[in-house]
């Protein structure tokens, strides 16, 4: 794949300090007879991922041995990145007398002998840069441009928490790109920093900065890596990429508000919001659209490896992303290539993923969210947001598809929601799943395209005209839309639809 593609297409990146509200539960104990499953695992790949709806086009994974051949990539020690105004004085040339430090890879690795030693690992896994110098490089984070026009949050030091400098070889320093942090960290307004939350980063903003230095060559090759799916024909996302300009290309990425991404397999026309990884233990689909079924540990290291290698490795009836001329792969022993996590590494950060647990909620129960759940029982909410977990783990069929028929977890009702990203993408399955409900206070924007900014908003009746101004993603080009479906309590009068949403602030 092309080292412009490599850099972008993978999700997340590296992220440092301030308040940590997503506290890890600390182990105590040593694990007993440790038996880490193993990613490549023939039999747990049967079932794993739900078949695209035109299934001969469900992707193919490279087979075991070019995979095991992908050199282990090596996590680097990152440091802070302030902002271009903050930055403590010869700090930067500070960090170029850095030596390199390699902190876990065939030669090195942290301390593994416990289960919060397990936990503390999977963190670094968490944070770690996979590409360096693409999304965003360490030339653009030290320019005022580049925070006037991607507009990151910072935090009170000026640090941006989503990514870190790193010194691979003494005397060059990178910005670390696309670890998981890069997209599930979110900086809340009182500075309070949350980690493995829907993040916002506004990634697609720094895609539009850092694409519109190239080539038009490049970006268009770029998006049809990420979001093509030519058995889709006229609505293939990518379409019109061979006559797409570059401006408007920087403007669909540019359109993409934080917590909603134009994720590769998805689409910028159809971005998903970024989701909560907090409490995905409990959760049996993955995704928006449900895309892998979780079913323990092994499952989330295989999800893990998807959005890092596989996806872009994969073929999808011969249209393989990452390939020589979208139909080749190449040698999994190529730098392009960019390497893999280690068994060790995704097992310590699934472990790290399972121990988040969420920030203290400043919304405490009372009268009015006592009465909310009653509202929320009484209108038949709970049939599909189940307490304690506040979903079923089932999953909806979207208008236009008719699910097979021994499909498991389907509810036989359609909630009427746009279709186009689990329909017309690489990442659709014909569903959208029941999300939880849990954190719900803390996260923003709503709905599976992050079109609604707020619980008012999403209770607005408003919102079904066509001539209705969404408050989250709206998209390139458009200033008006509907935003159809799940119509359930809008109906409500206006004191029961205000307690109903003081309820939900307190899960």
């Amino acid at each position: 794949m092309s080292r412009l593609y490599g850099h972008i297409v993978v999700l997340c990146a590296a992220v440092i300090g301030t308040t940590l509200a997503a506290q890890t539960a600390p182990a105590r104990q040593s694990p007993s007879h440790l038996e880490i499953p193993q990613t490549w695992d023939d039999a747990a790949w049967d079932g794993f991922e739900v078949p695209l709806p035109a299934k001969d086009f469900s992707p193919k994974h490279v087979p075991r041995d070019y995979y095991e051949r992908i050199p282990v990539r090596p996590i680097y020690q990152g440091f802070p990145v302030y902002a271009v105004d903050r930055e403590p004085a010869g700090y930067f040339d500070r960090l170029k007398t850095q030596p390199s430090s390699i902190l876990w890879d065939d030669s090195h690795r942290p301390p593994l002998e416990t289960t919060a030693d397990w936990i503390a690992a999977g963190r670094l896994v968490f944070e770690a840069a996979i590409f360096y110098d693409g999304v965003a490089s360490a030339d653009d984070v030290r320019t005022s441009e580049w925070y006037r026009r991607v507009r990151p949050p910072l935090t009170s030091e000026g640090v941006l928490p989503f990514t870190t400098y790193v010194v691979r070889e003494r005397g060059k320093v990178e910005l670390g790109n696309n670890a998981c942090a890069f997209c599930h960290t979110r900086l809340q307004p009182d500075g309070t920093l949350i980690r493995g939350a829907q993040g916002n980063f506004p990634f697609d903003r720094a895609v539009a900065f850092s694409t519109g230095r190239g080539t038009l060559s490049d970006a268009r090759t770029l998006f049809r890596s990420l979001f093509g799916a030519p058995w889709l024909g006229d609505r293939d996302p990518a379409v019109r990429v061979k006559t797409m300009p570059m401006a408007e290309m920087l403007a669909r990425w540019d359109a993409v508000p934080p917590g909603v991404i134009g994720r590769h397999r998805a689409s910028v026309d159809s971005p998903p919001a970024v989701p909560d990884l907090i409490g995905i233990k409990d959760r049996k689909y993955l995704d928006k659209s449900g895309l892998v079924v979780h079913r323990g540990i092994g499952d989330l290291m295989r999800y893990a490896s998807l959005n890092n290698e596989l996806d872009f490795m994969s073929s999808f009836g011969g249209f393989i992303p990452s390939g020589i001329d979208f139909k080749t792969l190449p040698p999994p022993e190529d730098p392009l290539v960019e390497g893999r996590y280690s068994d060790e590494q995704l097992y310590a950060l699934a472990l790290y993923l399972y121990s988040l647990t969420p920030p203290p909620n400043p919304n405490r129960a009372d009268a009015t969210s006592a009465a909310g759940e009653r509202v929320f029982r009484r209108e038949g909410c709970a049939t599909c947001h189940t307490p304690p977990l506040y979903t079923n783990n089932k999953r909806v069929p979207a208008p236009g598809f008719d699910p097979p028929r021994d499909a498991e977890d389907v509810l036989r009702i359609r909630v009427g929601t746009d279709p186009t990203l689990t329909l017309f993408t690489r990442r659709g399955t014909g569903f959208y799943k029941v999300p939880s409900l849990r954190g719900i206070w803390y996260r923003g924007p709503l709905e599976h395209n992050g079109s609604i900014a707020s619980l008012e908003d999403w209770f607005d009746r408003r919102r079904l005209s066509d001539d209705y101004v969404p408050t989250g993603w709206i998209g390139y080009g458009v200033t008006k839309r509907a935003v159809k479906g799940h119509e359930f309590g809008l109906r409500l009068d206006p004191s029961d639809k205000a307690a109903l949403i003081a309820f939900l602030r307190t899960l």
